[in-house]
């Protein structure tokens, strides 16, 4: 999660108004957090049953709207990005006429992949035997054609995946023939992701990591601040974050969650004004956007932290990248970020990765028949009960 040294804010409007600052004043003053109702048993096949992951990697996952690229990573005419996701590579474009589109990067001749990385191009061809295909996925050339002069050539073109561009992502699923209705995903929540115009942040940088840990158990460190003392101590996270202290609001499948800063207390006995109204101010705003991405929202910018599962059930993939809500316009101001998001990417890696594959390891080795989830770690209980009823996990 970013966190920033103390900002003096500006005044603002903000369509939260200042509910969330005081809420989040409220629970700092008690020493207190938002709270399930009871403690959680969770049996480790939760975390570590392959026929579980096996469900997860070829259904949950496969048929689930998943953000699957930031608008911000193709944000021209002709821009294209090449993303592996679950093994299967996706070749993900905005064509000439600003429409985004999400395809299997595989040539319809021999499976070959006509794209590779990202940048800006009308054209891609096949390494193999280079045929071309145009950015709506058209197959448009085919070298020897006389070989080939019984087929209709709008029969070949790339396979295109469900998608949809909203709210500064791009949506898909990965099972060409599931419909994908954005709409019953989202819920409420598209109006909650609405309010950030995440379309206009400008994509920075991306790091990618792999982990002996369940993907479950991977995305539960971004849902709480029980932690944050003990893993985060030495970093601005902890320094800064209130532990063991958040707003806590679901959507659905999906949560939002407000750590506060500790200058949220400077508030106190202070007459409310606009700068109430800013709670990214005076907080970071994380997001569990079911069921695989984690938005972390600081004054300055936005971590899009995307999780799926590795090679069995306690291994995970990270792709954590990091877009700026102002965008740079100056090397000075390049170099500012490159700096941000080394120091948060730095966090994830040496601080919260460093911790979980122990997690992992218990997971796996353990003998004990449940893990236990706190009434303080009430955002973790809400992934695992999402997860478990989508996944068929009975947790009494």
């Amino acid at each position: 999660m970013a966190t920033v040294e103390n900002p003096t804010p500006a005044p603002t409007t903000s369509p939260y108004g200042a509910e969330l600052t005081r809420r989040a004043l409220n629970l700092a003053l008690s020493d207190t957090t938002d709270m399930a109702e009871a403690t959680l048993r969770v049996p480790l096949a939760y975390y570590r049953d392959d026929k579980f992951a096996e469900f997860e990697r070829t259904r949950l996952l496969r048929e689930t709207p998943l953000p699957l690229s930031a608008s911000a990573q193709i944000p021209n005419n002709d821009d294209y990005v090449v993303r592996t996701v679950l093994d299967d590579s996706l070749l993900i474009t905005r064509d000439h006429d600003g429409q985004a589109h999400v395809f299997l990067n595989y040539c319809r001749h021999r499976g070959a992949m006509p794209a590779c990385g990202a940048g800006n191009s009308r054209r891609f061809t096949c390494p193999y035997h280079a045929w071309v295909y145009d950015n709506k996925g058209r197959l448009r050339g085919v070298p020897g054609k006389a070989g080939f002069d019984d087929i209709d050539r709008n029969d070949y073109g790339l396979v295109e995946l469900p998608s949809e561009e909203r709210h500064g992502f791009v949506w898909g699923v990965l099972d060409a023939d599931v419909p994908l209705d954005l709409d019953s995903h989202l819920g409420e929540f598209g109006n909650e992701l609405a309010r950030w115009d995440y379309r206009n942040f400008q994509y920075h940088d991306e790091r990618h990591l792999e982990a002996d840990v369940s993907w479950k158990g991977a995305l539960e460190a971004f849902a709480e601040g029980y932690h944050f003392p003990f893993v985060h101590g030495d970093s601005v996270i902890g320094q800064n974050t209130i532990a063991n202290t958040h707003v806590y609001d679901e959507f659905g499948p999906h949560h939002r969650i407000g750590f506060p800063f500790n200058w949220v207390r400077d508030l106190e006995g202070k007459e409310q004004d606009d700068t109430w109204d800013d709670p990214i101010a005076h907080m970071g705003i994380i997001y569990w956007v079911y069921p695989n991405l984690i938005l972390a929202n600081s004054p300055v910018g936005v971590e899009v932290i995307d999780i799926l599962p590795g090679r069995s059930a306690t291994t995970c993939v990270v792709r954590h990248s990091w877009m700026a809500k102002y965008p740079a316009e100056s090397p000075e101001q390049v170099e500012l970020y490159a700096g941000i998001f080394a120091q948060v990417h730095a966090a994830v890696r040496d601080e919260d990765f460093a911790m979980l594959p122990q997690c992992g390891e218990g997971v796996r080795r353990g003998q004990h028949e449940h893990m236990l989830i706190g009434r303080n770690e009430i955002g973790v209980q809400h992934m695992i009960r999402v997860m478990a009823e989508r996944v068929g996990i009975d947790l009494k």
